[in-house]
């Protein structure tokens, strides 16, 4: 069973996902937030699977909330985004959630990125995946916030494995380029994020883009 909080400040798109939830098997909703504090508040009691949480929050804003869950390792985070404001994404990438999802993402789609990210694997929704890469593109070349010499404790296979995860490949999808078994390809993902103490497999994306991997 796949406990997840439910953070939202719209009462009706709150409503919505519960009901979607609620109506799949094998997924539990384990409460509801209204605000970040609250959202942060019921993590810390429910300790819930997950917490699938709007980016745009009143009180404690979305990425407050995120790094603090994420932080203190109550839950996997899966944002929820319109993408009015890319400075919410980039912020919530940063802060360790593990996938993004489009407010208008259907509900068959909802419901496998929370499987998809309770299994650990992390999801991005292919319209954010484009978003990002333009967004990285378009941006004036700078020194990279990031050593780059942080890269030289990956093995090359580990390198392959970063620069696919920068593309936003799913697992399936590296182990068919790189020619690999899926299993291994977790492998991999999994040893890199500790080499690189990173939170999630988001975040490895944002550091191959920043560094261009």
């Amino acid at each position: 069973m796949i406990r997840v909080l439910v953070a939202e400040d719209q009462s009706a798109v709150r409503a919505g996902l519960v009901l979607i939830l609620r109506s799949a098997p094998g997924i539990e909703v384990v409460g509801e937030a209204a605000d970040g504090e609250q959202a942060v508040a019921l993590a810390r009691e429910l300790r819930p699977d997950l917490v699938l949480m709007d980016v745009q929050m009143p009180r404690l804003d979305g990425v407050s909330a995120i790094r603090q869950v994420v932080g203190e390792g109550l839950a996997d985070v899966l944002v929820l985004t319109t993408f009015d404001h890319d400075e919410y994404v980039f912020g919530a990438l940063r802060a360790g959630a593990a996938g993004f999802l489009l407010k208008n993402t259907e509900a068959r789609d909802l419901l496998e990125a929370v499987r998809t990210v309770a299994r650990g694997e992390g999801l991005i929704a292919p319209a954010v995946t484009r978003r990002l890469i333009s967004e990285f593109a378009a941006r004036p070349v700078r020194e990279p916030t990031v050593d780059p010499a942080v890269l030289d404790t990956l093995t090359r296979r580990e390198r392959e494995v970063l620069s696919c995860l920068g593309e936003g490949l799913s697992n399936a999808d590296i182990a068919e380029r790189l020619d690999m078994a899926e299993a291994t390809v977790k492998t991999h993902v999994s040893r890199l994020l500790g080499k690189l103490e990173l939170r999630s497999r988001v975040q490895a994306a944002v550091l191959a883009q920043e560094l261009g991997v």
